[in-house]
């Protein structure tokens, strides 16, 4: 994860589902670690289990499996996302994000929030 976040321009933009707790557009890599990593972190363990990177003239483009174990319930979400990374000099500018599910995994977040099954 390191990594990854040392790559984010500080003022990275972000814009995950709006059905999600943490959906929306937001701007800088701080917000990013804060608002989005430490929302989904806080709600449940993550491991990610297969990813795919695609690189073209564009930018980037990922793909990520895994699954979500809540905290409170030890429920598991299985996980799919994809993410086109725009990149500029080596340093991602923006990122979209799409979830297979926005809506169950908005009621799994709730879940784990209420510490219900």
């Amino acid at each position: 994860m390191p990594g990854v976040l040392a790559k984010l321009d500080a003022d990275v933009i972000v814009d995950e589902p709006n059905q999600l707790p943490y959906g929306g557009v937001h701007r800088g890599r701080e917000v990013f670690v804060q608002s989005i990593l430490g929302t989904m972190m806080s709600h449940a363990n993550v491991a990610i289990t297969d990813a795919e990177v695609f690189e073209g003239s564009a930018g980037v483009v990922g793909t990520l499996t895994g699954t979500l174990t809540a905290h409170t319930t030890g429920e598991e979400f299985p996980l799919t996302m994809v993410e086109i990374h725009q990149v500029e000099d080596g340093t991602v500018r923006k990122i979209d994000v799409y979830t297979k599910n926005p809506h169950e995994l908005a009621a799994f977040y709730s879940r784990a929030e209420a510490g219900t099954r």
